[in-house]
């Protein structure tokens, strides 16, 4: 990985189409080294979620094209490199497994990222997902606490207040409020460049396949009712 960390550094400050045709081949070959380990790490992460058997990296990989036509930010290129793995593939509208190498920077697009579920969901399923948690009698705060502190709930986006239908709610707030609910753990470049990557990285998603099961169940009972 450290020949993409690489790649993508020089690529955040040389972001124009002119480095980029000269560095070309530089960048397929990146490209190929990461949708080798996407589909080693499908592989690995087939061991504990059979729902995601079948998959390959075309079906979870982006372009690196970056879509410029609403964004103040005109640079045409990503600087990371990202795959989300889930039932159906990127474009099923499931949670999945997302990893993230970035140029090794702070904060989201630059940092390195593994996480667990999405950050945008479908209103149904969202409703379905809070409804769980409200009757659930504590089990998603169980699943939530079984990875901690590993992964930490994305909270960034929660509401203020109750959403509606759960105005008179008391108990779980802190979850009933998330409109994003996706864990996330920032690995460092040392983890990002140490062998055995898929490995270990399937390591860390393992013990966050319930949570995903959670959300998931929520989405495809939220599919089946507009069939």
């Amino acid at each position: 990985m450290k020949e993409i960390i690489t790649f993508l550094q020089e690529l955040q400050h040389n972001n124009n189409r002119e480095w980029f045709t000269a560095n070309k081949a530089r960048y397929v070959a990146a490209q190929t080294r990461f949708n080798s380990f996407v589909d080693e790490l499908i592989g690995e992460i087939c061991r504990f979620d059979d729902t995601v058997l079948g998959l390959t990296a075309k079906d979870c990989t982006y372009r690196i094209y970056r879509d410029v036509r609403f964004s103040a930010d005109k640079s045409p290129y990503k600087t990371h490199m990202g795959a989300f793995i889930c039932p159906g593939g990127k474009k099923s509208g499931y949670s999945g497994y997302y990893f993230h190498i970035g140029t090794g920077g702070d904060g989201y697009p630059y940092g390195h990222m593994l996480a667990t579920g999405d950050y945008c969901h479908d209103p149904k399923a969202l409703q379905i997902i809070r409804e769980d948690i409200a009757g659930g009698e504590g089990d998603f705060a169980t699943i939530v606490h079984a990875v901690a502190p590993t992964f930490t709930l994305d909270d960034e986006s929660a509401l203020k207040r109750n959403p509606k239908g759960f105005e008179h709610e008391t108990q779980y707030l802190e979850y009933l409020r998330l409109r994003a609910f996706c864990l996330i753990h920032h690995p460092d470049t040392d983890f990002m460049c140490a062998p055995h990557l898929a490995q270990r990285t399937a390591k860390l998603f393992r013990p966050t396949q319930p949570f995903l099961h959670y959300i998931n169940r929520a989405i495809r009972y939220s599919k089946e009712k507009q069939l």
